[in-house]
């Protein structure tokens, strides 16, 4: 799953559980897949030659050198180090809480966050109405607003068209960069 928005992707390597599920659920392994994913979408579906990816850290400062947590050495770091050796730019563990400034967001292409709130949290703070959920991976072009069904205002006339339009935009632009 890549959440894109004007300004913004994000591929978060765990979805849809709690935080401590995420924690548990969080391997080296698991981040190299989903930056692996990330990447290939990025040259195919996004016509980008040379992706750059920005691996964030997990605890507050990233970590810092192992006071505020082991993660970024045993973990993230091994990961970032595996997919360096893939010939993949992969910078990083960034600090969650700079990663997302304007001038940090200029040096990649992507965010690879390792749980739900990580990534959704900055994307939809940049643009609530205009995110876009991408499946990667896939033969197919899928894509989805990135803010659910609303059931709860299904048949009223107050929903917001936009994240389903943008949805059907990025569908065409992938589509196109595939055809070519």
């Amino acid at each position: 799953m890549m959440l894109v928005c004007s300004g913004l992707r994000v591929v978060p390597v765990t979805i849809h559980v709690s935080l401590r599920q995420a924690l548990d659920l969080l391997t080296t392994e698991k981040i190299v897949a989903a930056a692996r994913t990330a990447h290939a979408a990025l040259i195919r579906d996004f016509a980008i030659e040379r992706p750059r990816l920005a691996i964030a850290g997990l605890n507050p400062h990233a970590g810092e050198q192992g006071h505020m947590g082991t993660e970024e050495q045993h973990v993230i770091a091994p990961a970032i180090a595996a997919l360096r050796d893939q010939k993949i730019d992969a910078t990083g563990p960034w600090p969650p809480d700079t990663m997302f400034t304007a001038t940090a967001r200029k040096k990649y292409d992507v965010a690879i966050c390792h749980y739900h709130d990580q990534a959704l949290i900055p994307l939809k703070t940049l643009d609530m109405w205009g995110g876009v959920n991408v499946t990667l991976g896939l033969p197919i072009v899928r894509t989805s607003p990135d803010h659910g069904t609303a059931f709860d205002i299904a048949g009223r006339n107050l929903a917001n068209p936009a994240s389903l339009i943008a949805a059907l935009l990025l569908a065409d632009q992938i589509s196109r960069n595939r055809a070519r």
